[in-house]
């Protein structure tokens, strides 16, 4: 019974510390994140070697930007065709506005610009708050 009641005793304890330190820390995740969306139409004399240029040069950033939270792209596989020719998507997930507003001054990303500039004829972006 002793034994029983140490072990209850000690699991509470370290239970608590391991969460007093991530809340002193930080380490919780935030309760909400900021969704970076990025669609583009393509101008119609841009090669596939091109677009895939853009695919390729935008999928490097988060090894590029550390404070990229999250990552995603793809093409466009809807078959209601309601798109108006935009693909492919991204979405980039940051903490708050702050660091999307780095981001979006990071010298990466300002290269990446000028690789998309001239090949798109569209570009839709589109920022919101989801729960973490």
């Amino acid at each position: 019974m002793k034994a029983c009641l140490l072990f209850c005793l000690l699991s509470a304890t370290l239970a608590a510390g391991v969460l007093m330190n991530s809340t002193l820390t930080g380490d919780e995740p935030p309760a909400k994140l900021l969704r970076h969306i990025v669609m583009y139409k393509f101008k119609a004399e841009a090669t596939p070697a091109q677009v895939q240029e853009v695919i390729d040069t935008f999928s490097q950033l988060p090894s590029k930007i550390d404070t990229i939270v999250t990552f995603e792209q793809g093409p466009n596989v809807s078959e209601e065709g309601k798109s108006e020719g935009l693909t492919p998507c991204f979405v980039v997930t940051f903490r708050d506005q702050q660091v999307l507003a780095t981001y979006l001054a990071h010298p990466a990303h300002a290269a990446y610009v000028n690789v998309v500039k001239e090949r798109r004829e569209k570009v839709v972006v589109f920022d919101y708050w989801t729960k973490s």
